[in-house]
């Protein structure tokens, strides 16, 4: 067994790149996954029985939780009986959460502890590698450690706060760039609303979609996505009200009585997915006819446009429960807008109206109903 002993010539952690690398966030798959590559990286490939050191980060309670940070603190401390480098990985901590097992004042002297020993410098040859789930990045020693080594953070995309559909966009666009695989922006945007940005299911997605086309062809579009991604209810009115704005009327019949068949009512439908699409039009065309704005490449470009406007310019856009502008759902606008005027938009909303009163008060079928009025996005 090693055999505990202290280093007189210890290098102060600081200055020895890549002794202390971080893995941490909230995506615990890709958490996982980063931490195992740096392991095997740090540990080389001739680390023997001695020369890698794992201890299991995941507790139950405080206690458990200390005896963790002691062990790995030991572990650090103690050098590979025949000599060589030794990776220390405490691996998946769960208690630099913002939990009760993250605020016990046992887990925290514990921590203080740990970050003194990396502060006071490791025995040459030992590094320490550590990966968290979900850390409270206000904690004095998440901080500590940040300023002791390297770093690297991965989050999921948060849907509930503006800007997601960017960063799920970007996120997807570097996976399948990694593979090779080059995605048109309205492959991404589909893509992104149906996985929402959830890294694991956009790994499978794209994992899909590169066997489906082979080698021979590389550039995934909106209609690949469509064959190969399941399309959720959010997916269908996502479809449902892009479709609307190109004026694809053919598409939106299919759509809409995807929908019908899916249990959904016909009101239902108007008020979430066309409703929405020709009020956003309408606010979005506007804007750029009084603001001379030209439409975007990409509907998650246009936050940037909106944000040099002046703050009267944009007090009437919707937003979202964040108080954010619902930029992403006005830059799909943005981009089909040119298809419409002002007059068809204001007509077309008009038309909204009355065909809820024909759907709440009249016994039309349904489906002529939504017929009529979505005929009328082509005829316009």
């Amino acid at each position: 067994m090693p055999v505990a002993k202290k280093t007189k010539a210890a290098t102060p952690a600081a200055k020895r790149s890549g002794a202390i690398r971080v893995v941490a966030g909230s995506d615990e798959a890709e958490v996982k996954r980063r931490a195992s590559e740096l392991a095997a990286e740090m540990a080389g490939p001739d680390a023997g029985e001695f020369g890698k050191d794992v201890i299991d980060g995941t507790a139950d309670n405080a206690d458990g939780a200390v005896r963790k940070i002691h062990e790995t603190r030991q572990a650090l401390l103690t050098l590979p009986f025949f000599g060589g480098d030794k990776l220390v990985w405490l691996k998946s901590a769960n208690f630099l959460a913002d939990t009760v097992l993250g605020r016990a004042a046992s887990v925290t002297e514990a921590l203080d502890q740990l970050k003194e020993t990396l502060e006071g410098g490791l025995p040459d040859g030992v590094k320490f590698l550590m990966s968290a789930i979900e850390p409270d990045k206000r904690r004095t020693f998440y901080k500590g450690l940040g300023k002791l080594g390297e770093m690297e953070i991965f989050d999921k995309v948060d849907s509930s706060r503006g800007g997601w559909e960017e960063n799920a966009g970007a996120l997807i666009e570097g996976r399948a760039r990694a593979k090779n695989l080059r995605m048109r922006g309205d492959a991404i945007e589909l893509l992104a609303l149906l996985t929402g940005g959830e890294s694991r299911q956009v790994d499978s997605e794209l994992e899909k979609i590169d066997l489906y086309l082979g080698e021979g062809r590389r550039e995934v579009t909106a209609e690949d996505v469509r064959t190969l991604v399941p399309l959720t209810r959010a997916g269908v009115i996502f479809e449902l009200g892009n479709a609307l704005a190109a004026r694809e009327t053919r598409k939106c019949f299919g759509l809409v009585e995807q929908l019908l068949k899916q249990g959904e009512n016909a009101v239902g439908i108007l008020l979430v997915a066309i409703v929405p699409t020709v009020r956003s039009l309408l606010l979005v065309k506007d804007l750029m006819e009084r603001h001379r704005l030209s439409p975007p490449q990409a509907p998650w470009f246009f936050s940037k446009t909106l944000e040099r406007l002046p703050a009267e310019a944009t007090e009437h856009l919707p937003r979202k429960k964040d108080g954010t502008i619902n930029a992403f759902a006005l830059g799909l606008a943005a981009v089909h807008a040119r298809k419409f005027t002002v007059g068809e938009l204001r007509d077309l909303l008009e038309a909204c109206l009355a065909a809820n009163v024909r759907l709440v008060t009249s016994g039309l079928d349904e489906r002529v109903v939504l017929a009529e009025l979505i005929g009328r996005v082509g005829n316009n």
